[in-house]
């Protein structure tokens, strides 16, 4: 892997996919899934104009994540600050794509199987420092 590699392509390199895209509907932030909607335990990336932005995994279907981010609660204080970043994004003219990295079940430790997306987030966080992270620069 090149020392010149972006982080998406890094992202990529390692199977990230598009997976969907964010637009802004009357207002409101929207996301079209093309790919990996029912997907569980899955890593996702939310990358703006090609930048990765945030990177975050869910045990839910993906579609049921970013459902989240969509219409947060009044108590979800990560999907209301994801929601107006993605809104400020959006409304800037900036695309706002959703890439994917479902668990493939193929890594095991000692017999077990080992949640792609819970062993790899806190690295891809630490390494890639998204912004809109919290350990994030």
């Amino acid at each position: 892997m090149s020392t010149d590699e972006t982080a998406l392509q890094r992202l990529e390199h390692i199977g990230f996919r598009p997976a969907g895209n964010w637009a802004l509907e009357d207002g409101r932030a929207r996301c079209t899934l093309t790919d990996c909607a029912s997907e569980r335990n899955i890593l996702y990336a939310l990358v703006v104009d090609g930048e990765v932005m945030y990177v975050g995994k869910t045990t839910r279907p993906l579609k049921t994540r970013l459902y989240g981010y969509q219409n947060p609660g009044p108590t979800q204080s990560t999907n209301i600050k994801g929601n107006k970043l993605i809104i400020e994004a959006l409304r800037t003219g900036s695309a706002v794509t959703v890439y994917a990295l479902p668990d493939n079940g193929l890594l095991h430790y000692g017999g077990f199987h080992v949640n792609l997306a819970a062993g790899l987030e806190d690295s891809l966080v630490s390494t890639l420092k998204p912004a809109w992270n919290k350990t994030g620069a």
